[in-house]
């Protein structure tokens, strides 16, 4: 006895649908998502890698240890990561229902990270002024290279937080909102754990060189 079941001839003119389930795939997105995660991660091994590799051409220049303002980088390093933590204060708050309470904890994450980009173009500027910009030694093109691309990650999350808040405000916290705050949750603390290796390696490494 065959199991198969017969599919009903279609209507002239009606359109049949072979298959009629949902076409997503569950948890499709998350994937799709982590896979990007990690195109970011070789990324950014390979400025690292090219960072140390070129950690000591200075070219008879000025080196980190001569220029970098510690204070300031500690003071941007707290920045971002207090604003990962207010960022799990956003989350708690989206599980428990909370729709002001995620987005004054949003608003919060995206000064933070404002703050940070702010005093991070403040301190190129000031390496710049000092003779120290991309074009001097091979040392500060990877040191530009590696530290501007982590501030445009940033930059792109703030944007993409904007835009996560004005689709809250309009839809409130239903699936599809849920989905988009759990990527941005993921891309925010991996460029803090990347902003971790840039203090550690960049300026603490460097001061010390």
């Amino acid at each position: 006895m065959s199991n198969s079941t017969a599919v009903p001839a279609a209507q002239p003119g009606k359109l049949e649908f072979l298959v009629r389930e949902e076409d997503h795939v569950a948890n499709g997105t998350l994937l799709g998502f982590w896979i990007y995660l990690m195109s970011d991660c070789l990324i950014f091994a390979a400025l690292f890698a090219t960072y140390g590799v070129l950690s000591q051409s200075y070219a008879g220049g000025p080196t980190g240890a001569d220029l970098f303002d510690l204070n300031l980088v500690a003071i941007n390093t707290g920045f971002l990561l207090f604003s990962s933590i207010t960022y799990g204060f956003a989350m708690l708050q989206m599980q428990q229902g909370k729709l002001n309470g995620t987005m004054i904890w949003l608003a919060i994450t995206g000064l933070l990270g404002a703050g940070f980009l702010g005093l991070e173009l403040y301190e190129f500027n000031h390496l710049i002024h000092e003779g120290a910009g991309p074009q001097r030694s091979a040392y500060w093109s990877a040191f530009f290279a590696l530290v501007g691309t982590h501030g445009l990650h940033v930059a792109f999350g703030i944007i993409w937080l904007v835009t996560l808040l004005v689709q809250l405000r309009k839809h409130g916290i239903n699936v599809a909102n849920r989905r988009r705050l759990f990527c941005l949750s993921m891309f925010w603390h991996f460029l803090d754990v990347v902003w971790i290796g840039v203090f550690t390696i960049v300026y603490l490494m460097g001061s010390l060189s």
